[in-house]
Protein backbone atom coordinates (compact mmCIF):
# COMPACT_ATOMS: atom_id res chain seq x y z
CA UNK A 1 0.00 0.00 0.00
CA UNK A 2 1.45 3.36 -1.02
CA UNK A 3 1.24 6.61 0.90
CA UNK A 4 -1.93 8.45 -0.06
CA UNK A 5 -3.67 5.30 -1.25
CA UNK A 6 -7.17 4.50 0.05
CA UNK A 7 -8.67 1.02 0.39
CA UNK A 8 -12.35 0.27 1.03
CA UNK A 9 -13.00 3.75 -0.32
CA UNK A 10 -16.77 3.38 -0.29
CA UNK A 11 -16.63 3.36 3.54
CA UNK A 12 -15.19 6.87 3.47
CA UNK A 13 -18.71 8.31 3.81
CA UNK A 14 -18.72 7.14 7.44
CA UNK A 15 -15.48 8.90 8.34
CA UNK A 16 -13.07 7.35 10.83
CA UNK A 17 -14.18 6.17 14.29
CA UNK A 18 -11.78 8.53 16.08
CA UNK A 19 -12.37 11.60 13.92
CA UNK A 20 -12.26 14.65 16.18
CA UNK A 21 -10.12 13.02 18.88
CA UNK A 22 -6.93 15.03 19.43
CA UNK A 23 -3.80 13.66 21.13
CA UNK A 24 -0.79 15.67 22.32
CA UNK A 25 2.07 13.21 22.78
CA UNK A 26 5.44 13.80 24.43
CA UNK A 27 6.73 10.47 23.24
CA UNK A 28 9.85 8.60 22.28
CA UNK A 29 10.96 5.24 20.92
CA UNK A 30 8.00 2.79 20.73
CA UNK A 31 5.98 2.19 23.91
CA UNK A 32 3.69 5.19 23.34
CA UNK A 33 4.35 6.04 19.64
CA UNK A 34 3.00 2.65 18.49
CA UNK A 35 -0.26 3.35 20.35
CA UNK A 36 -0.69 6.87 18.99
CA UNK A 37 0.08 5.74 15.44
CA UNK A 38 -2.61 3.06 15.74
CA UNK A 39 -5.11 5.64 17.00
CA UNK A 40 -4.08 8.02 14.20
CA UNK A 41 -4.85 5.31 11.66
CA UNK A 42 -8.34 5.18 13.16
CA UNK A 43 -8.82 8.90 12.72
CA UNK A 44 -7.27 10.63 15.74
CA UNK A 45 -5.15 13.73 15.17
CA UNK A 46 -1.76 13.25 16.83
CA UNK A 47 0.64 16.11 17.52
CA UNK A 48 4.04 14.91 18.66
CA UNK A 49 6.18 17.15 20.89
CA UNK A 50 9.93 16.72 20.35
CA UNK A 51 13.19 18.47 21.11
CA UNK A 52 13.32 21.43 18.69
CA UNK A 53 16.52 20.39 16.89
CA UNK A 54 17.39 16.79 17.78
CA UNK A 55 13.88 15.38 17.85
CA UNK A 56 13.09 12.31 19.93
CA UNK A 57 15.54 9.48 20.55
CA UNK A 58 14.06 7.04 18.00
CA UNK A 59 15.24 9.32 15.20
CA UNK A 60 18.78 8.24 16.07
CA UNK A 61 18.04 4.50 15.95
CA UNK A 62 19.85 2.25 13.47
CA UNK A 63 19.41 1.47 10.66
CA UNK A 64 18.26 4.82 9.32
CA UNK A 65 17.61 6.91 6.26
CA UNK A 66 18.25 10.63 5.84
CA UNK A 67 15.56 13.31 5.74
CA UNK A 68 15.70 16.12 3.12
CA UNK A 69 18.15 18.06 5.32
CA UNK A 70 20.47 15.07 5.74
CA UNK A 71 19.42 14.30 9.33
CA UNK A 72 19.05 10.64 10.32
CA UNK A 73 15.58 9.15 10.66
CA UNK A 74 15.90 5.82 12.46
CA UNK A 75 13.96 2.66 11.70
CA UNK A 76 12.21 2.76 15.08
CA UNK A 77 10.91 6.24 14.29
CA UNK A 78 9.86 5.23 10.79
CA UNK A 79 7.80 2.28 12.09
CA UNK A 80 5.86 4.26 14.68
CA UNK A 81 5.14 7.77 13.44
CA UNK A 82 3.02 7.73 10.29
CA UNK A 83 0.10 10.19 10.20
CA UNK A 84 1.47 12.56 12.86
CA UNK A 85 2.55 16.19 13.14
CA UNK A 86 5.83 17.18 14.80
CA UNK A 87 6.13 20.29 16.98
CA UNK A 88 9.57 21.14 18.35
CA UNK A 89 9.47 22.65 21.85
CA UNK A 90 12.23 22.65 24.46
CA UNK A 91 10.30 21.46 27.51
CA UNK A 92 13.28 22.00 29.80
CA UNK A 93 12.69 25.77 29.59
CA UNK A 94 9.98 27.74 31.37
CA UNK A 95 8.90 29.25 28.05
CA UNK A 96 8.55 25.81 26.51
CA UNK A 97 6.58 24.55 29.48
CA UNK A 98 4.23 27.52 29.22
CA UNK A 99 3.65 26.84 25.51
CA UNK A 100 2.91 23.22 26.27
CA UNK A 101 0.37 24.04 28.98
CA UNK A 102 -1.33 26.49 26.63
CA UNK A 103 -1.67 23.69 24.08
CA UNK A 104 -3.11 21.17 26.54
CA UNK A 105 -6.76 22.37 26.61
CA UNK A 106 -6.89 22.15 22.81
CA UNK A 107 -6.51 18.35 23.07
CA UNK A 108 -8.50 15.45 24.47
CA UNK A 109 -5.55 13.30 25.50
CA UNK A 110 -2.03 14.15 26.67
CA UNK A 111 0.54 11.37 26.78
CA UNK A 112 4.16 10.77 27.74
CA UNK A 113 6.50 7.81 28.14
CA UNK A 114 9.33 9.40 30.09
CA UNK A 115 10.93 8.11 33.27
CA UNK A 116 8.57 8.67 36.25
CA UNK A 117 8.72 12.19 37.62
CA UNK A 118 10.07 13.83 34.46
CA UNK A 119 6.83 15.58 33.49
CA UNK A 120 6.25 16.66 37.12
CA UNK A 121 9.78 18.08 37.25
CA UNK A 122 8.92 20.23 34.24
CA UNK A 123 5.66 21.33 35.86
CA UNK A 124 3.54 19.71 33.14
CA UNK A 125 2.56 16.41 34.79
CA UNK A 126 -0.90 15.09 35.55
CA UNK A 127 -1.51 17.24 38.66
CA UNK A 128 -0.60 20.46 36.86
CA UNK A 129 -2.83 19.52 33.95
CA UNK A 130 -5.74 18.21 36.01
CA UNK A 131 -5.81 21.27 38.29
CA UNK A 132 -6.43 23.52 35.27
CA UNK A 133 -8.11 21.19 32.81
CA UNK A 134 -9.96 18.38 34.62
CA UNK A 135 -11.61 17.14 31.42
CA UNK A 136 -8.27 16.25 29.77
CA UNK A 137 -7.20 12.60 29.80
CA UNK A 138 -3.55 12.00 30.66
CA UNK A 139 -1.66 8.77 29.99
CA UNK A 140 1.84 7.98 31.24
CA UNK A 141 3.81 4.91 30.21
CA UNK A 142 6.94 3.87 32.09
CA UNK A 143 8.78 0.75 33.14
CA UNK A 144 7.17 0.45 36.57
CA UNK A 145 4.45 3.05 36.83
CA UNK A 146 4.16 6.61 38.11
CA UNK A 147 1.74 5.93 40.97
CA UNK A 148 1.99 3.63 43.96
CA UNK A 149 5.16 2.54 45.74
CA UNK A 150 6.86 0.06 43.43
CA UNK A 151 10.40 -0.79 44.59
CA UNK A 152 11.47 -0.42 40.96
CA UNK A 153 9.74 2.87 40.21
CA UNK A 154 12.89 4.83 39.48
CA UNK A 155 14.59 2.14 37.44
CA UNK A 156 15.11 2.92 33.75
CA UNK A 157 13.57 0.27 31.52
CA UNK A 158 13.42 -0.94 27.96
CA UNK A 159 11.05 -3.61 26.67
CA UNK A 160 13.56 -6.42 27.25
CA UNK A 161 13.77 -5.51 30.97
CA UNK A 162 10.00 -5.83 31.35
CA UNK A 163 10.02 -9.05 29.32
CA UNK A 164 12.74 -10.55 31.55
CA UNK A 165 10.95 -9.59 34.76
CA UNK A 166 7.64 -11.05 33.53
CA UNK A 167 8.98 -14.59 33.96
CA UNK A 168 8.72 -15.29 30.24
CA UNK A 169 12.44 -15.77 29.63
CA UNK A 170 12.92 -18.14 32.54
CA UNK A 171 9.72 -20.03 31.73
CA UNK A 172 11.07 -20.81 28.24
CA UNK A 173 14.64 -21.50 29.41
CA UNK A 174 16.12 -24.98 29.10
CA UNK A 175 18.15 -26.50 31.91
CA UNK A 176 21.84 -25.58 31.68
CA UNK A 177 21.27 -22.87 29.07
CA UNK A 178 21.07 -19.09 29.54
CA UNK A 179 17.75 -17.39 28.78
CA UNK A 180 17.09 -16.27 25.22
CA UNK A 181 16.74 -12.50 25.42
CA UNK A 182 14.45 -10.38 23.24
CA UNK A 183 13.36 -13.28 21.03
CA UNK A 184 10.62 -11.39 19.17
CA UNK A 185 11.67 -7.73 18.96
CA UNK A 186 9.96 -5.09 21.06
CA UNK A 187 7.11 -7.22 22.43
CA UNK A 188 7.14 -5.31 25.72
CA UNK A 189 6.78 -1.97 23.93
CA UNK A 190 4.05 -3.13 21.58
CA UNK A 191 2.08 -4.93 24.30
CA UNK A 192 2.19 -1.81 26.46
CA UNK A 193 1.09 0.32 23.51
CA UNK A 194 -1.90 -1.91 22.87
CA UNK A 195 -2.97 -1.72 26.50
CA UNK A 196 -2.40 2.04 26.29
CA UNK A 197 -4.67 2.38 23.26
CA UNK A 198 -7.38 0.40 25.08
CA UNK A 199 -6.98 2.61 28.16
CA UNK A 200 -7.32 5.78 26.08
CA UNK A 201 -10.47 4.51 24.37
CA UNK A 202 -11.99 3.51 27.72
CA UNK A 203 -11.14 6.90 29.23
CA UNK A 204 -12.72 8.69 26.27
CA UNK A 205 -15.89 6.65 26.76
CA UNK A 206 -15.86 7.48 30.48
CA UNK A 207 -15.51 11.17 29.68
CA UNK A 208 -18.50 10.98 27.32
CA UNK A 209 -20.57 9.71 30.25
CA UNK A 210 -19.18 11.94 33.02
CA UNK A 211 -17.45 14.93 31.41
CA UNK A 212 -14.33 14.11 33.44
CA UNK A 213 -10.81 13.26 32.37
CA UNK A 214 -8.58 10.91 34.33
CA UNK A 215 -5.07 9.55 34.70
CA UNK A 216 -3.99 6.34 32.96
CA UNK A 217 -0.82 4.94 34.54
CA UNK A 218 0.72 2.07 32.56
CA UNK A 219 3.74 0.07 33.70
CA UNK A 220 5.53 -2.05 31.09
CA UNK A 221 6.17 -4.69 33.77
CA UNK A 222 2.41 -4.95 34.46
CA UNK A 223 1.65 -5.25 30.76
CA UNK A 224 4.24 -7.97 30.19
CA UNK A 225 3.05 -9.88 33.28
CA UNK A 226 -0.41 -9.83 31.72
CA UNK A 227 0.83 -10.80 28.26
CA UNK A 228 3.04 -13.59 29.62
CA UNK A 229 0.14 -14.84 31.73
CA UNK A 230 1.18 -18.47 31.44
CA UNK A 231 4.26 -17.87 33.63
CA UNK A 232 2.21 -16.74 36.65
CA UNK A 233 -0.60 -19.21 36.01
CA UNK A 234 1.57 -22.32 35.53
CA UNK A 235 3.88 -21.46 38.46
CA UNK A 236 0.86 -21.28 40.77
CA UNK A 237 -0.02 -24.80 39.62
CA UNK A 238 3.43 -26.20 40.38
CA UNK A 239 4.95 -25.83 36.90
CA UNK A 240 7.62 -23.09 37.09
CA UNK A 241 8.95 -23.73 33.58
CA UNK A 242 7.49 -24.87 30.30
CA UNK A 243 6.81 -28.61 30.69
CA UNK A 244 9.45 -30.90 29.20
CA UNK A 245 8.16 -33.18 27.82
CA UNK A 246 5.17 -31.00 27.04
CA UNK A 247 1.59 -32.34 26.75
CA UNK A 248 1.32 -30.70 23.35
CA UNK A 249 3.46 -30.25 20.25
CA UNK A 250 4.80 -26.92 19.04
CA UNK A 251 7.83 -27.69 16.91
CA UNK A 252 9.68 -26.99 13.67
CA UNK A 253 10.34 -29.62 11.02
CA UNK A 254 11.95 -29.51 7.60
CA UNK A 255 10.63 -30.19 4.12
CA UNK A 256 12.12 -29.75 0.64
CA UNK A 257 12.56 -25.96 0.76
CA UNK A 258 12.85 -25.00 4.40
CA UNK A 259 11.08 -25.28 7.74
CA UNK A 260 7.51 -25.28 8.98
CA UNK A 261 6.07 -25.05 12.47
CA UNK A 262 3.39 -27.53 13.49
CA UNK A 263 1.12 -27.32 16.51
CA UNK A 264 -1.39 -29.77 17.91
CA UNK A 265 -2.87 -29.92 21.38
CA UNK A 266 -5.81 -32.34 21.07
CA UNK A 267 -6.09 -36.07 20.45
CA UNK A 268 -8.16 -35.76 17.27
CA UNK A 269 -5.45 -33.53 15.76
CA UNK A 270 -2.79 -36.13 16.55
CA UNK A 271 -4.98 -38.82 14.99
CA UNK A 272 -5.49 -36.72 11.84
CA UNK A 273 -1.72 -36.28 11.56
CA UNK A 274 -1.07 -39.99 12.05
CA UNK A 275 -3.45 -40.91 9.22
CA UNK A 276 -2.05 -38.21 6.92
CA UNK A 277 1.60 -39.23 7.17
CA UNK A 278 0.96 -42.96 7.05
CA UNK A 279 1.34 -43.73 10.75
CA UNK A 280 -2.14 -44.96 11.80
CA UNK A 281 -0.49 -47.34 14.26
CA UNK A 282 0.37 -44.38 16.46
CA UNK A 283 -3.29 -44.02 17.41
CA UNK A 284 -3.29 -47.24 19.46
CA UNK A 285 0.41 -47.07 20.39
CA UNK A 286 0.77 -47.07 24.18
CA UNK A 287 3.59 -44.52 23.93
CA UNK A 288 1.07 -41.93 22.75
CA UNK A 289 -1.86 -42.78 25.01
CA UNK A 290 -1.09 -39.71 27.13
CA UNK A 291 -0.38 -36.29 25.63
CA UNK A 292 2.96 -36.18 27.43
CA UNK A 293 4.01 -39.06 25.18
CA UNK A 294 3.90 -36.70 22.20
CA UNK A 295 6.56 -34.52 23.79
CA UNK A 296 8.57 -37.46 25.11
CA UNK A 297 8.84 -39.03 21.64
CA UNK A 298 8.77 -35.82 19.62
CA UNK A 299 12.37 -35.87 18.43
CA UNK A 300 12.84 -39.63 18.31
CA UNK A 301 9.62 -40.52 16.49
CA UNK A 302 7.25 -37.74 15.44
CA UNK A 303 9.65 -35.24 13.82
CA UNK A 304 11.62 -37.90 11.87
CA UNK A 305 8.37 -39.34 10.52
CA UNK A 306 7.08 -35.90 9.60
CA UNK A 307 10.31 -35.01 7.79
CA UNK A 308 10.39 -38.29 5.90
CA UNK A 309 6.80 -37.71 4.74
CA UNK A 310 7.42 -34.06 3.80
CA UNK A 311 10.86 -34.37 2.19
CA UNK A 312 9.49 -34.12 -1.36
CA UNK A 313 6.95 -31.39 -0.61
CA UNK A 314 7.51 -27.65 -0.46
CA UNK A 315 6.48 -25.66 2.59
CA UNK A 316 3.38 -24.44 0.78
CA UNK A 317 2.40 -27.94 -0.33
CA UNK A 318 3.03 -29.36 3.15
CA UNK A 319 0.98 -26.66 4.90
CA UNK A 320 -1.89 -27.18 2.45
CA UNK A 321 -1.98 -30.93 3.07
CA UNK A 322 -1.86 -30.43 6.85
CA UNK A 323 -4.61 -27.80 6.68
CA UNK A 324 -6.82 -30.20 4.72
CA UNK A 325 -6.33 -32.68 7.57
CA UNK A 326 -7.25 -29.93 10.08
CA UNK A 327 -3.74 -29.81 11.54
CA UNK A 328 -2.33 -26.34 12.14
CA UNK A 329 1.01 -25.48 10.56
CA UNK A 330 2.74 -22.66 8.77
CA UNK A 331 5.99 -22.03 6.92
CA UNK A 332 8.93 -20.35 8.64
CA UNK A 333 9.21 -17.35 6.34
CA UNK A 334 12.29 -15.23 5.80
CA UNK A 335 11.81 -11.45 6.14
CA UNK A 336 12.03 -11.18 2.33
CA UNK A 337 9.26 -13.76 1.98
CA UNK A 338 7.12 -11.86 4.48
CA UNK A 339 7.47 -8.71 2.39
CA UNK A 340 6.27 -10.56 -0.71
CA UNK A 341 3.60 -12.69 0.95
CA UNK A 342 0.32 -12.64 -1.03
CA UNK A 343 -1.83 -12.62 2.11
CA UNK A 344 -0.17 -9.47 3.45
CA UNK A 345 -0.35 -7.83 0.05
CA UNK A 346 -4.06 -8.58 -0.33
CA UNK A 347 -4.78 -7.16 3.13
CA UNK A 348 -2.69 -3.98 2.69
CA UNK A 349 -0.28 -4.97 5.44
CA UNK A 350 2.85 -3.59 3.77
CA UNK A 351 3.11 0.21 3.55
CA UNK A 352 5.66 1.68 1.16
CA UNK A 353 7.43 4.85 2.31
CA UNK A 354 9.53 6.59 -0.38
CA UNK A 355 13.05 7.48 0.75
CA UNK A 356 14.43 11.00 0.70
CA UNK A 357 18.13 10.13 0.50
CA UNK A 358 18.63 9.11 -3.14
CA UNK A 359 17.97 5.42 -2.46
CA UNK A 360 15.46 4.05 -4.96
CA UNK A 361 14.01 1.20 -2.92
CA UNK A 362 11.33 2.39 -0.45
CA UNK A 363 11.21 1.76 3.27
CA UNK A 364 8.59 -0.89 4.04
CA UNK A 365 6.48 -0.73 7.19
CA UNK A 366 3.71 -2.88 8.66
CA UNK A 367 0.20 -1.67 7.87
CA UNK A 368 -2.89 -1.43 10.06
CA UNK A 369 -4.13 -4.90 11.09
CA UNK A 370 -7.54 -3.58 12.18
CA UNK A 371 -9.88 -4.19 9.24
CA UNK A 372 -13.35 -2.67 9.62
CA UNK A 373 -16.16 -2.96 7.09
CA UNK A 374 -17.30 0.64 7.56
CA UNK A 375 -13.89 2.27 7.88
CA UNK A 376 -11.66 2.99 4.89
CA UNK A 377 -7.91 2.35 5.14
CA UNK A 378 -5.62 5.24 4.43
CA UNK A 379 -4.55 7.58 3.24
CA UNK A 380 -1.31 7.15 5.16
CA UNK A 381 0.95 10.20 5.43
CA UNK A 382 4.72 9.99 5.84
CA UNK A 383 6.53 10.48 9.13
CA UNK A 384 7.14 14.13 10.03
CA UNK A 385 10.55 15.75 9.96
CA UNK A 386 11.82 17.34 13.21
CA UNK A 387 9.54 20.23 14.14
CA UNK A 388 7.97 20.28 10.69
CA UNK A 389 4.58 21.54 11.90
CA UNK A 390 5.75 23.83 14.72
CA UNK A 391 4.76 27.15 13.18
CA UNK A 392 1.50 25.82 11.77
CA UNK A 393 0.34 24.35 15.10
CA UNK A 394 1.40 27.30 17.25
CA UNK A 395 -0.28 29.74 14.87
CA UNK A 396 -3.51 27.78 14.58
CA UNK A 397 -3.83 26.66 18.19
CA UNK A 398 -2.32 29.56 20.13
CA UNK A 399 -2.63 32.43 17.66
CA UNK A 400 1.08 33.27 17.75
CA UNK A 401 2.13 35.79 15.12
CA UNK A 402 5.27 35.75 13.00
CA UNK A 403 7.18 38.05 15.34
CA UNK A 404 6.45 35.87 18.38
CA UNK A 405 7.46 32.74 16.50
CA UNK A 406 10.73 34.32 15.39
CA UNK A 407 11.56 35.39 18.95
CA UNK A 408 10.94 31.84 20.21
CA UNK A 409 13.08 30.42 17.41
CA UNK A 410 15.96 32.79 18.16
CA UNK A 411 15.82 31.79 21.82
CA UNK A 412 15.95 28.09 20.87
CA UNK A 413 12.58 27.41 22.48
CA UNK A 414 10.98 26.06 19.30
CA UNK A 415 12.23 24.49 16.08
CA UNK A 416 13.88 26.80 13.54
Amino acid sequence: MDLGEISNEEAGKYGKPLDGVRILAVEQMQALPFATQLLARLGAEVVKIEHPTKGESARGAAPSMSDPLGRPVGATFLRNNLNKKSVGIDLSTSEGQELFLRLVPKFDVVGDNFKPGTMDKFGIGYKAINDKYPDVIVISISGFGNSGNSPYQNWPAYNSVAEAMSGLYDFKKREGEPPVVNPMGAVGDIATSLFGAIGILAALRHREATGEGQYIDLAMFDCMASLADVAINFASMGIPREPDPAPYVIAPFSCSDGYLVIQFVREHQFENLAHLIGKPGWIEDSRFKERSGWGKHLHSEIIPALEKWAKNFTRSETSKLLAEANVASGPVLTPEEVINDPHLDERNMIVSLPRTDDVDEPILLPGNPIKMSKVSEGPETRVPWVGEHTKQVLKEELGLDQSELEDLQKAGIISP
